[in-house]
């Protein structure tokens, strides 16, 4: 794994290779590969114990030619200003390959939340609250979890906003918990949209999801829900890790009874349905039909990508790839799903909730689902049509090809002034 590669220069190698497809002037290609704004705030707690403690916060507010801001907070001892500046890039141009009406922003604290108790997260999240006020709102930016962060996390987000703006504004953060105002389907959303986009893939190289073999590096919220739902098509999970280390069983195994385990232990390492522990990189190189990264970016480097030997990789993770490590790929014919159209589902069905909670009207998840289906097939084709029409050589050059030239278009559109 590459932990030299900076994603916000990931971001802007992307666009850079997608802008040479499109009729946009380079003047507005660099408007698009920087940040609006960023902000960069110092946090200070009282521990459990009394003694005080110091975070640095971030919140990057992309680009809303689209819409308000939409991006989640991480939680996480990595998180830097770049990394915010790129995640929240990579949000702009996902909300505009799934075609919704929001901008791109993305928040994180520098923490390992494993360290601290339940009290002490909830006073950071809300000092973290106090700090977005000013910049946060549902017609302005509207936050979401993420790495480490979840319901509980949004909910002491939007109580202090509410409480301290004097309102009922439950628009103001998405995949909040359903008694306050969340959306049906959401928790499900990301790793849907990763096996919807990997199920149209294969439909579209002529390849059969039903026995395919399938790897899945990254346990958590958005892997092993991919990993349930593949294997409900047909597909056969036979790798998955986490933090701790992998599993293999050539035969396949239940990837719900995996995620039983890891609740229990806290890793999937372990798993009797095993036949073999193997490393993280272990599972990103097996010979299997269909690769799903969901851990955390940069997880292939260039010299990784040369023992890859999927068909298909559906970017469940945020820029999982490194560009070098694209290059490879491309040589190889993998066919990579990008991450702004594979784990869009999380953000499509943030839009959902925003939606309804601004109408004060809830859906079913049997409509969720649906809807997010449409949303992803739609998209998908968007992409292999951009694909087919300008020779391009890979898929994620052709999502950027349609979601810079929707930014564009809108930038264009309103016009500039003073």
């Amino acid at each position: 794994m590459s932990e030299e590669t900076n994603p916000f220069e990931s971001l802007q190698s992307q666009i850079d290779d997608a802008a040479a497809y499109l009729d946009v002037g380079d003047d507005v290609i660099e408007r698009l590969k920087h940040p609006e704004r960023v902000l960069e705030t110092n946090l200070t707690i009282e521990r459990d114990d009394g003694d005080l403690e110091r975070f640095k916060a971030f919140r990057s507010q992309f680009n809303g030619d689209r819409g308000p801001y939409k991006g989640g907070i991480r939680y996480h001892p990595g998180v830097s200003r770049d990394e915010v500046k790129a995640l929240s890039g990579w949000m702009t141009y996902k909300t505009a390959i799934v075609d919704i009406p929001l901008g791109g922003g993305k928040g994180g604290i520098i923490i390992d939340p494993a360290d601290y108790s339940e009290s002490e997260l909830e006073r950071l999240t809300r000092s973290f609250a106090k700090e977005l006020r000013p910049m946060v709102g549902e017609d302005r930016d509207v936050p979401a979890p993420d790495v480490n962060t979840g319901q509980r996390e949004m909910n002491w987000i939007k109580d202090t906003y509410e409480t301290l703006e004097n309102t009922s504004e439950p628009g103001v953060v998405t995949g909040k918990a359903l008694d306050s105002g969340g959306s049906e389907g959401r928790v499900d959303a990301t790793g849907r949209s990763t096996v919807i986009a990997a199920r149209e893939a294969f439909d579209y190289l002529d390849k059969d999801i039903e026995g395919a073999t399938v790897a899945v590096q990254g346990y958590g919220n958005a892997g092993w829900i991919a990993a349930r739902l593949i294997d409900e098509m047909g597909a056969t999970v036979v790798a998955a890790s986490d933090s701790s280390g992998g599993i293999y069983n050539p035969d396949g195994f239940d990837p719900v009874a995996a995620k039983d385990h890891k609740n229990e232990t806290g890793s999937v390492v372990g798993f009797e349905g095993s036949e073999e522990e193997i490393t993280n990189e272990d599972v990103l190189t097996l010979d299997v039909d269909l690769l799903i990264p969901a851990a955390l970016e940069n997880a292939v480097d260039a010299d990784l990508a040369e023992d890859v030997e999927a068909d298909v990789i559906s970017e469940a993770a945020n820029g999982p790839l490194t560009p070098a490590a694209d290059e490879v790929l491309e040589a190889k014919d993998v066919f990579v799903i990008p991450d702004i159209l594979a784990n869009a589902g999380g953000v499509t069905v943030s839009y959902f909730e925003w939606v309804q909670n601004r109408q004060r009207f809830y859906w079913s998840e049997q409509r969720v689902n649906e809807e997010l289906e449409g949303v992803i097939v739609d998209a998908f084709d968007a992409l292999i049509e951009a694909y087919e029409e300008h020779d391009l050589e890979n898929p994620r050059t052709a999502a950027y090809v349609v979601a810079i030239q929707r930014v564009a278009d809108a930038f264009e559109e309103a016009g500039s002034w003073p």
